[in-house]
């Protein structure tokens, strides 16, 4: 269906792509892999037509396949659902479905039909969002759903799924897999790129690894497991995943909440954090973990209970606010709260920490030397720190935004999916900082999806299921299993 040959890609300071080759065949699930700033990302660009290859064919079919924007990929048939979400939010949930393909009657965009066959479309993929609802008023989840529906509205031959499953729960991600499966029988071709390997390993008939912009393998789910997949990708094995757990001294919690409800999203939630602890925040989308997060830094208003931050009464006006007081937050919406695409890696540093670096005149010398040590600590393909951050790829730019606000060495830290599309090596890298600035004396709340992060870098786990805190268990002994049971409602145990 779709061949790539000896694709290249130069970019002013580095070499994104050095004769990649790969085919997808038509009824194929092909899973591309590799670290963030491997070259997956331009690859994706280049098919789906954002950018143009500077060497090399692409083929469809057979026949050259040269796209020069979005649109002549859409014609041809390749469509591409981006880690990034590409809604307009002040439009509703039909009309970016359909968005520039509007049924009409009369000259005029007949709405009824148009919300007839978005509707027809989100039921397809088992997703339950009125057509009439305003995209900006839904839950990045649903919002991703949207997404999905929009590119199957389209006469697809070739659906490229870059992180499709980064902000569904369990449930949406079985949906998506069920309704690819379909696709994939139908005889669409899928490239599906994921940082989560055994989701890779689950889905995909082939896969190809991608390092520093080349082919260095190519193997099927048969061939592999995930440590040699992750082995591949970094080009080393992978050791000590998830650092020791060390065990916290202090007895008086850094961060207190108690009672805290939050309007339409939280009721009643108490939770401690002691300085040197890491306590991870699990439950299904929807549990009101996020919003227990925005509500302690004020980026939502609370309607009951009390914040304490040493002992003392807070409530935060801002997010900026609440830094100013030592409480960072690292949201999961990296490109609308964690980063500003349109300034300079340096900025973007240290931006939240900037009257550390000179009250009226930064000192730009301390600013480049700062954003390099994170650079290295953090291991982030970075070409030029000085370029904006909207050039690199996604795991990178999330991982500037945690670099961000750990330069402002805080005394509480709020991190909601901080590994949401961070390659595994990269994975390791954070784990060990916060864990290293946690032994420090850092207060460390994690909210994340992934059972197994939690499992492995938390002290203790509580549990959200419908707005409320149902369960607290100890990190070191508990098991997917049991978080799971408290998340679904199978059992209750709060501490």
């Amino acid at each position: 269906m779709l061949d790539i040959v000896d694709i290249t890609k130069q970019f002013p300071a580095v070499r994104a792509l050095d004769g990649v080759r790969l085919d997808v065949k038509a009824g194929e699930v092909h899973g591309v892999i590799g670290e963030n700033g491997a070259g997956k990302s331009t690859l994706m660009k280049i098919l789906a037509g954002i950018q143009p290859p500077d060497d090399g064919t692409l083929a469809l079919e057979g026949r050259p396949y040269r796209p020069r924007n979005v649109n002549d990929a859409s014609r041809a048939g390749v469509v591409m659902i981006h880690q990034e979400l590409n809604l307009v939010e002040d439009l509703s949930v039909a009309e970016n479905i359909l968005l520039g393909r509007e049924p009409r009657r009369l000259g005029f965009v007949d709405l009824g039909r148009m919300r007839a066959e978005a509707s027809k479309l989100l039921e397809e993929i088992g997703a339950s969002i009125d057509p009439r609802s305003r995209v900006g008023e839904l839950p990045v989840a649903q919002q991703q759903l949207v997404e999905i529906a929009k590119a199957l509205s389209q006469e697809t031959r070739v659906l490229i799924l870059d992180e499709p499953t980064a902000v569904l729960s369990e449930r949406e991600t079985t949906l998506l897999f069920r309704l690819v499966r379909r696709l994939r029988e139908r005889g669409v071709a899928i490239v599906y790129i994921s940082h989560l390997l055994p989701e890779v390993l689950d889905l995909c008939d082939r896969i190809t690894v991608l390092r520093d912009g080349r082919v260095v393998a190519e193997t099927t789910p048969a061939d592999a497991d995930a440590d040699r997949l992750a082995s591949l990708m970094v080009g080393r094995d992978l050791v000590d995943v998830y650092p020791p757990r060390t065990t916290p001294d202090a007895t008086e919690p850094r961060l207190s909440i108690r009672d805290l409800s939050v309007p339409d999203h939280a009721t009643g939630v108490d939770l401690e954090v002691a300085p040197g602890e890491i306590v991870g925040l699990a439950g299904l989308v929807g549990s009101g973990r996020t919003e227990i997060a925005e509500a302690i830094v004020g980026l939502r208003s609370i309607s009951g209970g009390t914040v304490r931050l040493d002992g003392e009464v807070v409530r935060f006006r801002s997010a900026r606010h609440a830094l100013d007081r030592g409480v960072a937050y690292v949201s999961e919406d990296r490109k609308g709260r964690g980063i500003l695409v349109d300034l300079s890696c340096i900025e973007n540093t240290t931006l939240p920490n900037l009257e550390a670096y000179g009250r009226v005149i930064p000192n730009r010398g301390r600013e480049r030397r700062a954003t390099a040590d994170w650079i290295e600590r953090l291991d982030i393909r970075c070409p030029d720190s000085r370029g904006p951050i909207r050039s690199l790829s996604g795991g990178n730019q999330q991982k500037f935004a945690v670099a961000s606000r750990l330069d402002a060495k805080p005394a509480v830290l709020l991190l909601d999916e901080p590994t949401r599309g961070v390659d595994v090596g990269a994975k390791r890298e954070l784990y060990h900082l916060i864990s290293k600035f946690a032994s420090d004396g850092l207060a460390c709340v994690v909210i994340s999806s992934e059972l197994p992060e939690l499992l492995g870098l938390c002290h203790r786990i509580a549990v959200m299921r419908q707005g409320r805190l149902v369960g607290v268990v100890d990190g070191p002994t508990a098991t997917e299993k049991s978080i799971m049971r408290l998340a679904a409602g199978v059992e209750e145990n709060v501490a």
